[in-house]
């Protein structure tokens, strides 16, 4: 513990915003980091707790809290207060596979857990201490290819380059197994590519790891989509396992009157789309939503969603200069504070205001969402969304179930020129799973006893992140692939060292 006295010393101090003015005139990452004096400050803060709850996650009512890659918090920022970039990267390394992606994007289950931020203290900055140590070792050159010595024979095809992919593909590696990743894209990243905006998540950062990992003896294969274009069977014979970690994606569908409009997408579809533009005109601004097909400039935008991925939305059509932009929450409005039967160190079921939320109040005057809301009618004219009518819910409990119920009266018109549903996904795509031969369960995730087993249906066939649990995190993710490398590499071996 570098300084005992760090977390009654030093106030808490997080990474810089970007103002909102300049932040929307392009798709660039707005957070600024902290000078060196000031990062080694944040990580004194660390107490260095007898029982770091920040790394146990432990569940608590039916949610995580804490992170499910239980990283050596207290190790590393011990080692980043005392200069020891080297030594903090190597301990954040030991458990984080992609440390560059987490510290930008994972809403730090660690923070939430953090014995510092109990009672009326506030947690340690781990999220922004997790980056600082990553990028710096990137910059020094510390992140160099670890090309092993020697390769056991065996090889390995991982369907998906998601997270979880991308895990199971490092480790296997790593331990000396041949590995071929096959993404159905064009570009490497699955989720982190085409999921998650530029401004969330720069793609450089994922091609960087892409590269490293090409060095390092990975090989990928793009447009390779398993079940379509590439046979199942082929693979099947030429690799020694399989890993399927191909995302949950299949989006939950609006089932109303109109849904069938030009105009109304899926949210991560839509997203994508504005991604592969940026990408393919290399713009520093946002004149690249001239090529979209769907272009939000001038447009009234609804957004049927009130999560991270309607954020994200959000954020982007305000970028791309949407005339107004409303977000509809089916749920009620979260508290501003913990509630009493959440306490400390639940996940705090409080209202959140998302960097989406926060442009939307200074670009509109008024925060996008509006809660307890779903649409119930979409209007069209020439086949093409020109207006939508929402209607107030509310849950109540009919025939002894808790039933999502339409208040009468509450029905409303909105313009609305653009719909994106970012409404949840119901479970994976079944395909690749069918020409694999693997059962799908009832939430289509891969069939299995136990949440803890990766092994699939088929022989020397496994399975992880999204596909396997569902709809999650990205820090969940790479910990279903580390555990699913492992998994492989016993059934391999006969043990594993991973």
């Amino acid at each position: 513990m570098g300084k005992p006295s760090g977390f009654l010393d030093y106030e808490r101090n997080e990474n810089t915003l970007i103002c909102v003015e300049d932040r929307i005139k392009n798709f660039e990452e707005f957070h600024e980091g902290l000078n060196l004096e000031e990062r080694k400050k944040q990580a004194a803060r660390c107490m260095n707790c007898g029982v770091p709850m920040c790394q146990s996650a432990i569940k608590l009512s039916g949610m995580v809290t804490g992170c499910p890659l239980h990283n050596f918090i207290p190790e590393w920022n011990d080692a980043l207060y005392n200069g020891q970039f080297d030594m903090a990267a190597w301990r954040l390394l030991k458990t984080s596979s992609f440390p560059e992606f987490t510290g930008r994007v994972c809403p730090a289950l660690c923070e939430k857990a953090c014995n510092c931020g109990s009672g009326e203290g506030s947690a340690v900055t781990i999220h922004d201490n997790e980056l600082y140590i990553i990028e710096h070792a990137f910059a020094t050159g510390y992140m160099k290819p670890q090309i092993p010595k020697t390769r056991s024979g065996k090889k390995v095809a991982v369907v998906g380059s998601g997270p979880s992919g991308l895990a199971v593909a490092d480790l296997l590696n790593r331990r000396g197994h041949s590995v071929t990743v096959f993404e159905r894209e064009d570009r490497i990243g699955g989720l982190l590519m085409y999921g998650i905006p530029n401004m969330k998540l720069d793609k450089k950062i994922i091609d960087r790891r892409v590269c490293l990992m090409t060095e390092e003896g990975v090989e990928f294969v793009t447009n390779a989509d398993v079940g379509k274009n590439t046979d199942a069977k082929k693979i099947l014979e030429e690799y020694d396992a399989v890993a399927l970690c191909c995302g949950a994606k299949k989006a939950r569908p609006l089932s109303v009157s109109g849904a069938d409009a030009e105009g109304v997408l899926f949210a991560v579809d839509w997203l994508t789309s504005v991604t592969k533009a940026l990408l393919e005109s290399n713009a520093k601004d946002t004149s690249f939503g001239e090529r979209l097909s769907f272009n939000p400039k001038g447009k009234n935008v609804v957004i049927v969603g009130g999560g991270d991925t309607g954020n994200d939305c959000t954020g982007s059509c305000i970028r791309l200069g949407c005339k107004s932009v409303t977000q509809l929450e089916m749920m009620g409005e979260p508290p501003h504070e913990r509630a009493a039967d959440n306490p400390w160190p639940e996940w705090p079921k409080v209202l959140k205001v998302d960097y989406g939320a926060q442009e939307s109040m200074e670009v509109f005057g008024k925060d996008p969402r509006i809660y307890k809301t779903t649409v119930k009618e979409i209007y069209k004219k020439d086949g093409k969304i020109c207006g939508i009518k929402t209607v107030k819910v509310e849950f109540r409990m009919v025939d002894g179930k808790r039933t999502l119920c339409e208040i009468e009266g509450s029905e409303k018109d909105l313009p609305c020129d653009l719909l994106l549903i970012a409404a949840g996904f119901l479970g994976a795509e079944d395909y690749t799973a069918n020409a694999f031969g693997v059962q799908m369960g009832p939430r289509s995730t891969v069939a299995t006893e136990s949440a803890d087993v990766y092994a699939a249906s088929v022989p020397k066939v496994f399975t992880a992140g999204d596909m396997h649990r569902g709809q999650s995190l990205v820090v969940w993710a790479i910990a279903e692939g580390r555990a699913c490398a492992r998994a492989i590499d016993e059934y391999l071996m006969g043990y594993s060292n991973l």
